[in-house]
């Protein structure tokens, strides 16, 4: 009786996550202002983290959290406000083509990853995933040694670019003092 109680909140419990999940996306692409949507884009994230914690990589979930929820959205909604969206929104052209070309490339992975997942269920097999696997793949020591040992290099690599960026980006947001001639 406990089992099927645990069971029946840890449903309850993904359906709440991932439902808000699915209605925080469909605001980020319908909503009109751009930083509702960023804002939305956190809640968004935030959920996939929690879905990340059921999945128990807690790792993968805290990487979500300070990286994509902290760090990119707050360089998103830099750009937001460094650029002029009043003559954006003052103009009344409206983006047909390219909502019609955006929908036809998502209904196309829609039915990209219907395929995928029905071809896998038709076939029967689950791949090679064991529990040990399963359980060692989100993990902060799994992640830890395949990252310092086998992917030291590009990491190092990563880092570098990730600090070009950073003093790139500084560089081209100075104002430049007027020339007295």
């Amino acid at each position: 009786m406990a089992e099927n109680i645990v069971t029946l909140f840890q449903w309850l419990v993904f359906l709440g996550i991932s439902l808000t999940c699915i209605f925080a996306s469909i605001m980020v692409v319908s909503n009109k202002n751009p930083v509702h949507c960023a804002l939305w884009m956190v809640l968004t994230f935030l959920a996939t983290a929690g879905l990340y914690v059921l999945l128990h990589s807690t790792f993968i979930a805290v990487v979500q959290v300070i990286v994509y929820a902290g760090a990119i959205m707050m360089l998103i909604l830099f750009v937001v406000m460094l650029l002029d969206l009043e003559v954006e929104l003052r103009s009344k052209l409206k983006f047909l083509y390219s909502k019609a070309i955006g929908g036809f490339l998502a209904l196309l992975l829609m039915l990209g990853i219907f395929y995928a997942v029905i071809t896998r269920v038709l076939q029967g097999s689950s791949g090679s995933f064991t529990p040990e696997k399963v359980s060692g793949v989100g993990s902060t020591r799994a992640v830890g040694e395949v990252l310092f040992t086998d992917y030291l290099l590009p990491f190092e690599v990563a880092s570098i670019l990730l600090v070009a960026g950073i003093v790139g980006a500084v560089i081209l947001s100075k104002k430049r003092e007027p020339r007295k001639e």
